[in-house]
């Protein structure tokens, strides 16, 4: 599969942004893609483009002086990569833009949330607009190869390795790499060793609820630094926290989040999952196929859309819940089984709500009633969550 080129969903969102604000930033994980999605869009767009990667010293010497450099090209889109690397020219950004605000005069590349980098927020508030572009989801790469996806992840490089081993020998220079030297020009300063072991024991306990406390003691480190830890993963892409949902009922309900590896493939390469083979053997397997599906999920819908799950200490839970244009709820179940048995607390956690929809996600290929308004949904018909 290698030299295969995809067509990510997001292009048309991108293209159509560009055309509409000064400023648009592309954010996700490093090596998801970002840099080459961005350099197909000049045979859309109406303009010549300038690239500047700030990771080479040759284009940050064109930067001395940034601001005589930039202004050369109004007329230009110019596409600025890795900006986290230089969060001082967020100003200058915001001052040329303030001169001239012609659309799609930057397009602004980053590894890393705009919270975490300083100046991104608060400089370019209200002239820019954030998309985020994911690792690769099913209906970009076809059904067909959903277990290739699963097991390898979405990251291009990985997904598209020309067998498992490369790809897996691939994520595991990622991880050090991550560790190593991202993470360190980010001018986040923490031991690779001790940030490493929190990012395994995370893995092990993928979907589960967060305890920082438990997780502190295994590490011999306080609360506060684990939570850090935490903080340092979710801003650069890798986790997801997903909060609970709070309603006000006379129920216990469960305050903490559930934390999960947002690529399957980096999971799996921490758990030393090898091959589909070593998967479907694996006591992992049925977190690793959830947080995979709630990937998925969270691919198709509008950007921004908040996910919840929902459990309380009564024992009622849905893995997933997500609300309609009308605000209504939608509960999703995620089973890796062709026959799921559905406990009773998913249906008393839907009377809980109020739902009139909802859904059972598995691996299947059949979409049936089990309810008169809970369906079995294949993961790939996922789509149909929002009609």
């Amino acid at each position: 599969m290698q030299g295969m080129l995809i067509e990510r969903n997001i292009k048309k969102t991108l293209i159509e942004s560009l055309y509409k604000y000064p400023v648009v930033g592309l954010i996700g994980c490093r090596q998801v893609g970002k840099t080459t999605l961005a350099k197909t869009l000049q045979e859309k767009l109406r303009k010549k483009i300038i690239y500047l990667d700030l990771e080479l010293p040759s284009d940050l010497a064109k930067l001395q002086e940034p601001e005589l450099y930039l202004s050369r090209f109004t007329d230009h889109l110019v596409i600025i990569d890795e900006m986290q690397y230089m969060p001082s020219l967020f100003p200058l950004i915001r001052a040329l833009v303030d001169k001239d605000r012609a659309k799609g005069r930057f397009l602004i590349l980053g590894s890393a949330s705009p919270d975490l980098i300083k100046h991104a927020s608060e400089s370019l508030a209200g002239r820019i607009i954030y998309h985020e572009l994911t690792p690769f989801v099913i209906d970009e790469v076809g059904f067909e190869n959903i277990n290739t996806l699963w097991l390898r992840g979405g990251f291009p490089i990985s997904y598209l390795a020309e067998n498992n081993n490369e790809s897996l020998i691939w994520r595991e220079t990622f991880i050090r790499t991550y560790l190593e030297r991202d993470i360190p020009q980010l001018g986040i300063h923490v031991p690779a060793a001790n940030l490493r072991r929190f990012w395994t024991m995370l893995a092990h306990s993928h979907g589960q609820l967060w305890n920082a406390s438990q997780i502190a003691r295994g590490l011999g480190l306080s609360s506060p630094t684990i939570k850090n830890y935490l903080d340092i993963l979710e801003e650069t892409f890798i986790v997801r926290q997903i909060q609970p949902y709070h309603f006000n009922i006379k129920k216990r309900l469960i305050k903490s989040p559930k934390v999960y590896m947002r690529d399957s493939g980096l999971l799996h390469a921490l758990l030393r999952i090898k091959t589909f083979d070593d998967l479907q053997a694996h006591p992992v397997i049925g977190s690793s196929w959830e947080g995979f599906v709630i990937e998925q999920i969270n691919g198709i819908l509008p950007q921004n859309t908040p996910i919840y799950f929902y459990r309380t200490g009564a024992g009622a839970e849905i893995d997933l819940l997500v609300f309609d244009s009308k605000n209504r709820p939608i509960a999703i179940e995620i089973k890796y089984s062709l026959s799921p048995k559905i406990e009773k607390g998913f249906w008393i956690a839907c009377e809980d709500l109020s739902c009139k929809k909802g859904f059972v996600v598995y691996p299947g290929k059949e979409t049936y009633p089990i309810s008169k308004n809970v369906f079995m949904l294949p993961v790939k018909e996922i789509g149909r969550i929002l009609d």
